[in-house]
């Protein structure tokens, strides 16, 4: 009877394990065809968009208008690459007669926004005949004036937020939070400084003295961006460079803008062709759901793999 029991317990433990192992198959197979599903689905849309994607141009003459809308990120839509390739479309079209770049932005990236600027008066030595005016709508703060400060003029609205010269470095110390929970923080390093601005270890007075050396060297790589680009037109105040905004009429007022006026005016007053042709770089749902896509994938792996063993 024992080796009988014995042996039951062993043919159990062997058909549950077969069941277990035919649930983990049926589980990779469902989940590999959703994959699949997933890919076919993004490359459907992504031929759909590409067919039904038209080419801006300029029927006749037009106003050449590319957009910084957003913060500039490299990995947004807001991005140096995405910015640059729309505005030099909108130079190479034979039918341009001046180039607006349009801005509404709080700044974001100094690396977006001076290959932006670097790319702007590049455009202008290539085109020497096409202008490229900055417009302002609500905001036109830090990055997004280093860019706007190598076109040829300015404009704003009256109640536009202009400026914002300076450079930051943010973030938060826990370290006396930890020390009243009782938590130890555990980091090994190589280096003295690798730990360096980590929100859960001191900052000690060197790694503070570095880092404001380090921000001060940009906010004056900004100021000479500023000055290169306006010129006699800035007047002389000190606090232009402090890191304060103005609206947009007293930016008139302190050489920031040079005007005030909208696209239409714009297009219509200063470059003299009414009809606004827009250049800027958009993604398509194909796109955006291809880079939601391949955030999550690894995740979804992860977290599939672990549940499914």
């Amino acid at each position: 009877m024992a080796d009988e029991s014995w042996e039951r317990r062993v043919i159990e433990q062997i058909a549950v394990e077969g069941l277990r192992e035919q649930t983990r198959a049926r589980r990779w197979r469902i989940f590999f065809r959703l994959l699949t599903f997933a890919f076919l689905f993004i490359a459907l849309f992504a031929v759909i968009a590409m067919l039904g994607a038209t080419r801006a141009t300029c029927v006749g003459k037009c106003t050449a208008q590319v957009e910084m809308r957003g913060e500039l990120d490299g990995d947004g839509p807001v991005s140096a690459d995405n910015v640059m390739a729309g505005l030099q479309a909108a130079f190479k079209d034979k039918g341009t007669q001046g180039v607006v770049l349009r801005i509404n932005s709080p700044g974001g990236s100094p690396v977006q926004a001076g290959e932006i600027n670097d790319e702007i008066r590049r455009l202008r030595k290539v085109y020497p005949a096409i202008p490229i005016y900055a417009v302002v709508e609500e905001e036109c703060a830090s990055g997004a004036y280093y860019a706007a400060v190598a076109t040829d003029r300015i404009y704003v609205d009256k109640a536009s937020l202009i400026g914002s010269i300076g450079v930051i470095i943010d973030g938060f110390g826990f370290v006396g939070t930890m020390d009243k929970l009782g938590v130890e923080r555990r980091a090994i390093t190589a280096g003295d400084n690798k730990t360096f601005l980590d929100p859960f270890s001191p900052l000690t007075p060197q790694q503070r003295e570095f880092a404001q050396s380090m921000i001060d060297e940009i906010h004056q790589q900004f100021i000479a961006a500023v000055k290169a680009g306006r010129g006699d037109r800035l007047k002389d105040a000190p606090e232009l460079f402090s890191g304060l905004v103005w609206n947009g009429a007293r930016g008139v007022d302190l050489g920031l803008a040079d005007g005030l006026g909208s696209v239409d005016y714009v297009a219509r007053e200063v470059i003299k062709a009414e009809e606004v042709v827009d250049f800027t770089v958009k993604e398509n749902v194909a796109e955006r759901l291809a880079r939601k896509f391949g955030a999550t994938l690894g995740r979804s792996l992860g977290a599939v793999m672990l549940r499914w063993h």
